[in-house]
């Protein structure tokens, strides 16, 4: 359990460390967050406080997307996720969330996000597969080579590597480092890269292991 927030990529660029050591670095655009919802154990089954990022107009919202934030007296979000605080009771409805009284320089993060898409993909891209020799006369070049087993079990595993759609799932990039919080701007500098296309929703979370 622990604070986070919600935000969208920005972009990628580098700076400069007092030692003089260039670091690549992905800006995240972090809140504000507003409170929806406080889940408690005794009346949902678990503890969690439900957060919204990104203010639209009605006419962007769905019908239950409307519904549910008119029943929680709650501004129009576009998105909506849970999180698992240490301490729920401190986020109270309405309350307003800003990166600033969450993260600090060096904290240790967890990034989640939706990988990009990448459409149908070979063995060779999707899973780092070396290929066969692409000399003339060879008959395999880019193939998986074979999947399947003799006449016991005679059947394919679950789980084998093959072609197939790449990208487009949740990943979370684990033990990233914050290098610097952007006081009143409302953004995080995240040292190296995280999931998603630019624009995209992140969920960032701290980390269990705290601070470096």
């Amino acid at each position: 359990m622990a604070d986070g927030i919600l935000g969208r990529k920005i972009g990628t660029t580098h700076i400069f460390l007092d030692n003089g050591v260039q670091v690549p670095v992905t800006v995240v655009e972090a809140g504000p967050c507003v409170v929806i919802r406080q889940k408690t154990k005794g009346k949902d089954g678990y503890d969690a406080v439900q957060i919204g990022y990104k203010e639209v107009r009605k006419k962007c919202l769905n019908q239950p997307q409307y519904s549910y934030l008119e029943k929680h007296k709650g501004p129009y979000l576009k998105y909506i996720r849970e999180i698992s605080p240490d301490n729920p009771e401190k986020y109270e409805a309405g309350k307003q969330v800003v990166v600033d009284d969450i993260f600090s320089v060096g904290d240790v993060i967890n990034v989640t996000g939706i990988s990009k898409g990448k459409g149908f993909a070979g063995v060779m891209k999707r899973w780092n597969f070396k290929g066969g020799p692409a000399s003339h006369g060879s008959h395999f070049h880019r193939s998986p080579g074979s999947i399947g087993q003799a006449a016991y079990p005679s059947r394919v595993f679950k789980g084998m590597k093959m072609a197939g759609r790449m990208g487009g799932k949740q990943v979370t990039v684990r033990n990233l480092e914050v290098t610097e919080v952007l006081e009143g701007k409302n953004a995080l500098l995240i040292k190296g890269a995280v999931p998603g296309s630019r624009g995209s929703l992140l969920i960032i979370k701290k980390a269990s292991s705290g601070k470096k």
